[in-house]
């Protein structure tokens, strides 16, 4: 039996992305409730985290802009 690969299939990647961005953008919000509930390096744990979202947050924007781009040329 010959091996075929599925076929590309990005009809929902926006939709997936944009729930990536909203998942961690209440990951950010939960983080910095606890913050006030930790000690000094738990805060600067969450801050360094939430940093790290914040750039993962920029990609992902861009990775949506760019499937919307991809959906609206192939509708």
């Amino acid at each position: 039996m010959e091996w075929k690969p599925n076929p590309d299939d990005r009809s929902d990647n926006a939709s997936k992305i944009q729930n990536t961005i909203d998942q961690t953008r209440e990951n950010m919000k939960e983080a910095e409730a606890s913050m006030k509930f930790g000690n000094e390096q738990d805060r600067q744990n969450v801050l360094a985290k939430n940093e790290r979202r914040e750039e993962a947050l920029e990609a992902l924007q861009s990775e949506l802009k760019d499937e919307q781009a991809f959906n609206d040329a192939n509708d």
